[in-house]
This record gives C-alpha cells, structure tokens and sequence, in this order.
C-alpha cells in the first residue's frame, strides 16, 4: 500500500470543514445559563440599587451578603443547566465547546476580578473601586457575545455583544451614581435574559 499525499491532504481539508459546518450547525446551547444569569445577577443589581439609594437601609455588609447568595444561587443553576446541556444534540460540536469555554473562562476572569476589588476594600478600606464592576461585567459580557457570533450564524449576537460594550460605558459614565445598579439590572436583561430565552427556543430536545 502507498501513501498518497494528496488523498490525505483531500481528506484533512474535509475533516476541518465538516467540524466548521458543524459547529455553525448546531445551535448553541448556553441559552438557559443566559437566563439564569439575567434572573440572579438583575435581581441582585436591583437589590443593591435599593440599599445603595437609601431605599432599605441596612448594614453595609448586606450587600456583601446579596452578592455571595446570588453567587451560589447563580453556581447551583449552573450546575444544572450544564448538565442539561450535555445531554441535548450537539452538546460535543465545536461551536458549543468554544463558546462554552470562552463563557466560562470570562465568567472566571468576572469573579476574580470582583474578589481582587474585595481584597482592596478590605485591605485599605476604600470601596469606591467597587463602582467599576458594572462596566467590567458588561465588557466581558460584550466580548462572549462576540465569540458566540463568531462560532455561529446567529449574527444578532454581535448586536447584543455591542448593547453590551455600550451598556459598559454607560455605567462608566454613572460612577458613583446609584442608578448605575438600575441600568446594569436592565443591561443584565437585555444582554443575559432576553438573548437566553432567544436561544431557548432554537435549542434541540434532550438526549434520553
């Protein structure tokens, strides 16, 4: 038997394109994790909006309270809906293992980010550093969405990634402010609730 270079470049190039069509095939499968995010992270924002605004007046360290329980109420959904999404078709493609690894690799990078501005509040005392989060999120927010448009035909992502890049600076623009925490819980809705129940409703019934 021979080796034929050029039957085997033939099939290397098919290879690739075959694994391209399906990842732009398969439809993404974040979509619920969208919503979650959208539904904690919102409510949270609102939450903070309120105690920030003098509306509830508690002890400062509610809010650290309200952030950690919607971490873990946003960590116990997560891992839920992902293993929800193991089990629908084309859980294996392309598309959903880069978009699902971009995701998480930001989501990752948000609470570092969010525990490094901790650590400076609680080493020199000064919180204000905080007000940053909200465009810090939303830029994140803006770039996956921009990878997702990427690995897919959903070109309606690249519009909900740059909501989210404008949200960014909006919020920039209300440091210090108290309305930053509404309009981050609204950019939460349009860039995380909204888009997630759009995607819902392309997703492939489960794998039984």
């Amino acid at each position: 038997m021979t080796d034929n270079p050029h039957s085997t470049a033939h099939d290397d190039i098919a290879y690739m394109r075959a694994m391209a069509q399906e990842g732009r095939q398969a439809p993404l499968l974040n979509g619920p994790i969208m919503v979650a995010a959208g539904l904690i992270f919102g409510a949270a924002n609102l939450v903070q909006w309120t105690i920030v605004s003098g509306l509830w007046v508690v002890e400062p360290m509610v809010m650290l309270w309200v952030w950690l329980t919607a971490g873990a109420a946003f960590s116990v959904a997560l891992f839920f809906l992902v293993r929800r999404a193991n089990r629908k078709p084309g859980a294996g493609s392309t598309g959903n293992k880069a978009v699902g690894a971009a995701w998480c690799a930001l989501g990752f990078g948000i609470f570092v980010m969010w525990l490094s501005l901790m650590a400076v509040g609680f080493t020199s005392g000064n919180w204000e550093m905080m007000w940053a989060m909200p465009s810090i999120v939303a830029t994140t927010y803006g770039t996956a969405w921009m990878v997702s448009s990427a690995f897919s035909t959903q070109r309606w992502m690249t519009v909900v990634g740059l909501v989210a890049y404008a949200g960014a600076i909006a919020c920039g623009a209300l440091i210090g402010n108290p309305a930053i925490y509404l309009v981050f819980a609204v950019l939460m809705v349009l860039t995380g609730l909204v888009p997630g129940l759009v995607m819902m409703r392309q997703e492939p019934a489960e794998v039984r």
